[in-house]
């Protein structure tokens, strides 16, 4: 099978559990390769596309790479015909060549930036910035886009986000290894700056500011504007989130009879007693920013004192993740799980809900492995959002490129009349 025009292809390094590769693949990217360090996330990936109708197309052409995105090579070196994209090429029908790929992406690892760390940027050895900019170099897609917390804007990074965006699309910067101010020839993209947008702006009942940024080949964005996304109707609670899986979470307790069944209506009628009364406040009952944690700490909660006060207003306690509903039945561990006095624990699968993951997706490993998959991810909602933005780009700058070959096969006087008004068109691919 040989490439379609009417295919966006892309490679996702970074890939977690898969919330961008969810959102951008709504977006309608089919990803190439998706490369993850953390042997559970990449069994969650394989396994979901293995087993999702959905995915069927990844299921034949896609690479799930479970490795150091540092060792990762997708164009063969000195050009040789091995490379670490084996099924893409059943796709692509040869190897990968700089300028094929149409997105590169990556949520590259937030500690070095965020608010919750120590804030090393640069210092940090999970910074991987310099990584996707290399791959950046040698892919050369038509679209880059990389995503990170909000704390990478802070203004001590200034200097960092200014040589990010003058090695894409050229410029003075401050070398960060050197500290040496000079000038960078750039990549040839155009920056279309860093946008910080709120998940719960866009259906996920969760606030989880993310910055992104979005870069897109010179030759691709002639005649063409990027758009960002906007918000989408009204926040949703928490309680709007979870009512459903609450209810099936009570249920088999309430069927019991006798004090089992009083203290599971107690319990969960305490609950929506407190998540709904949140649904009046200013932030409309969203749930605070779940936390993923790290390997070098103990067992997964739902992040700092702050977070748990404010899923306590929720009626929720974020001691730790309760076990799943199935697993909770038959352990017998509802006094754990469901009949705290400081209410409920949420299983994996409700945060997953509150992450925006679809219902069908499922996590590999342990719980605490399970939960930190779903903590560290991008909400999928908000990066199909950014994906379709950049979807319509791409498609636009296809559909211009193909008018012009036409009109340039035409006999001289034969032009189209129309061609002024088709540019005009593409200027508002994103709008």
């Amino acid at each position: 099978m040989g490439p379609s025009e009417d295919v966006l292809t892309s490679i996702e390094i970074c890939a977690g559990a898969g919330g961008q590769a969810i959102g951008l693949h709504e977006a309608g990217f089919k990803h190439l390769a998706l490369v993850e360090i953390d042997p559970h996330a990449a069994e969650t990936l394989q396994n979901n596309i293995d087993n999702l109708n959905d995915w069927s197309w990844e299921r034949k052409y896609c690479d799930v790479i479970s490795g150091d995105v540092n060792n990762f090579s997708p164009i063969p070196p000195d050009g040789g015909c091995e490379s670490d994209l084996r099924k893409a090429q059943e796709y692509t029908g040869k190897p990968l060549s700089r300028g094929d790929l149409d997105l590169l992406a990556g949520g590259v690892p937030c500690p070095p930036f965020s608010h919750a760390g120590k804030q090393l940027g640069k210092d940090d050895e999970r910074d991987l910035f310099p990584r996707i900019l290399e791959l950046a170099e040698a892919l050369h897609p038509k679209a880059v886009m990389i995503e990170n917390v909000r704390g990478i804007k802070d203004a001590k990074f200034e200097d960092y986000r200014t040589y990010i965006e003058a090695r894409l699309a050229s410029g003075w910067a401050t070398h960060p290894v050197t500290g040496v101010r000079e000038y960078f020839p750039g990549l040839e993209y155009t920056v279309c700056q860093w946008e910080v947008l709120e998940a719960s702006d866009f259906g996920v009942p969760q606030l989880r500011p993310r910055a992104i940024l979005v870069a897109i080949r010179n030759d691709v964005m002639e005649g063409i504007e990027f758009v960002w996304p906007t918000a989408k109707g009204s926040p949703k609670s928490a309680f709007k989130a979870l009512e459903e899986s609450m209810n099936r979470r009570y249920a088999p307790y309430l069927k019991m009879g006798g004090d089992v069944a009083r203290l599971a209506e107690e319990r969960l009628g305490q609950w929506k007693e407190k998540a709904q009364a949140a649904e009046s406040r200013k932030d409309f009952g969203v749930a605070p920013t779940l936390v993923g944690g790290s390997k070098k700490h103990g067992g997964a909660d739902l992040g700092p004192s702050r977070a748990k006060a404010a899923w306590a207003l929720l009626g929720v306690s974020g001691v730790g993740v309760a076990n799943s509903h199935e697993e909770s039945v038959r352990k017998k561990s509802q006094d754990r799980d469901l009949f705290r006095e400081t209410g409920p624990m949420l299983t994996v699968e409700q945060a997953a809900i509150i992450q925006g993951f679809p219902s069908d997706w499922k996590f590999s490993g342990g719980k605490t492995a399970q939960y930190r998959q779903v903590g560290n991810a991008f909400p999928p909602p908000v990066a199909a959002a950014v994906g379709k933005s950049i979807a319509k780009v791409l498609h636009a700058a296809r559909e211009r490129d193909r008018h012009n070959r036409v009109v340039e096969a035409r006999l001289p006087g034969q032009a189209a009349p129309t061609l002024a008004d088709s540019t005009n068109d593409l200027k508002g691919a994103s709008a």
